[in-house]
């Protein structure tokens, strides 16, 4: 059902979201100080956009406030999200969702404070992104990892390569190679600037991207078959001192991995080395390629660039390869690059919008118990449950009448996935993993909720 929406800042996560919901059909109201902001997003977004602070109740009312049912404030200040959640709480918003990056704000100290200002979903990109890298390290070569039904089910998202096990096979002779139990099932094809629910006699071909969910046993057995390998890196370079690094560093170095950061403040250079007693902290610029020699950056298994300016993340990921460095990981936050990055010698892109919009949408769609949302194309990949009510409990997947463009992909029982078949009946409080476009998501929604 449609509702009527606000986000206020549309900055990268804001203007995501936005987009996101719009294309849903959702009524949507975007608000932000910066009018030129407002005016890019415009030429891309059917949406009302108010000039204004979040703070401020008569921007809120030119917003809709007073029919609103939800509200997501996300600009890069925790104090006018909270401000804004509480303006929209007392009209009468139902839900708000509030961005919030400082750890004594988000601590169960401040549990009441954001109890008072209304917020019923905190998010924060920099822990979300932090999570998402650390998931890429895990997994050397993929492009994206989603962890759904609490890790029983996962969904890997991989180019292949021209050597990879798959290219060059039909789904159905791969399915007929591993009858009769399935461990894992392609849910998604990206080739080109296409994304498609595949079918048993879509063949694969190099530089095709891939998501396949698989079970969690299966997890090195499908990363083989992909042409990655799994498995922690030994060492980490981190070009960028920020709080999505010191969050990934701190999260590494608890795992025994050896890391190195390199940041250009001096402040806070010396702040993180006081901060990270197991990380190496060098000061200076992340271009500087004397730097990244006397750095040794060539014997690094992953090398990830996490500042805030794109085209120093992007050179310095280009260095780092030349000179033989594992994997490389680029955020980047304007996105018109995307598809010459991986052909200029980035291995990973990847930006603070998608992890960030994933939880949103969870909210916004309620029966949903996770989403995933990527740069490349236009599927998700959603986790729901079979409800009571449902026409699919003791129904088998063959006779759901699914839309042509979703495809379940796992079933999770007792909590143990399966990979769904035609004859797999469902049952009430199953769990499905479901690959779906953006048009069928509430059809979806209403058959399993």
């Amino acid at each position: 059902m449609a509702v009527h929406v606000i986000v206020v800042g549309a900055g990268e996560v804001g203007s995501y979201i936005a987009h996101r919901l719009s294309r849903e059909g959702h009524d949507m109201a975007l608000v932000d100080i910066n009018p030129e902001r407002l005016r890019e997003v415009e030429g891309d977004l059917e949406v009302l956009t108010v000039t204004g602070s979040g703070t401020h109740p008569s921007i809120l009312e030119m917003a809709g406030v007073g029919r609103s049912e939800l509200l997501v404030a996300v600009t890069s200040d925790d104090e006018v999200n909270l401000v804004a959640s509480l303006i929209a709480k007392q009209r009468g918003v139902e839900s708000s969702i509030v961005r919030i990056e400082a750890p004594e704000l988000r601590g169960k100290e401040a549990a009441r404070l954001r109890t008072v200002f209304g917020a019923d979903l905190v998010i924060d990109p920099d822990q979300e992104t932090a999570h998402e890298i650390l998931e890429l390290c895990e997994n050397a070569g993929a492009a994206e990892v989603a962890v759904m039904a609490q890790g029983e089910a996962i969904v890997i998202g991989a180019r292949l390569s021209a050597r990879a096990p798959l290219v060059g096979r039909s789904l159905s002779e791969i399915a007929a190679e591993y009858e009769p139990d399935w461990e894992f099932l392609v849910g998604s094809i990206t080739r080109g600037d296409q994304t498609v629910i595949p079918r048993a006699d879509h063949r694969l071909a190099a530089d095709d991207l891939v998501r396949v969910v698989c079970e969690r046993r299966a997890r090195n057995r499908v990363s083989k078959l992909l042409g990655l390998s799994r498995g922690l890196p030994n060492r980490v370079m981190l070009l960028g001192g920020g709080r999505t690094a010191e969050i990934l560093a701190r999260q590494l170095a608890r795992r025994g991995v050896d890391v190195v950061m390199v940041e250009r403040d001096p402040a806070r250079a010396r702040q993180l080395a006081e901060r990270l007693d197991d990380a190496l902290v060098l000061e200076g610029e992340i271009t500087d390629a004397d730097l990244l020699e006397e750095a040794d950056v060539s014997r690094f298994d992953v090398v990830a660039a996490l500042t805030g300016e794109d085209h120093a993340n992007i050179l310095a990921c280009l260095y780092a390869k030349a000179a033989g460095a594992g994997e490389t990981i680029a955020v980047v936050h304007e996105l018109a690059l995307l598809s010459l990055l991986g052909e200029a010698g980035v291995d990973v892109v990847l930006s603070p919008r998608t992890a960030t919009a994933n939880g949103v949408m969870r909210f916004v769609r309620g029966d949903v118990a996770a989403v995933a949302t990527f740069l490349e194309g236009e599927a998700e990949v959603l986790e729901l449950e079979v409800g009571r009510d449902s026409t699919a409990d003791d129904t088998q997947v063959k006779d759901l009448g699914l839309p042509k463009d979703v495809l379940i992909g796992a079933i999770v029982r007792d909590g143990k996935a399966h990979i769904a078949r035609g004859r797999s009946r469902l049952r009430r409080r199953d769990h499905v993993v479901v690959f779906a476009m953006p048009g069928s998501v509430d059809e979806v929604s209403r058959l399993f909720g």
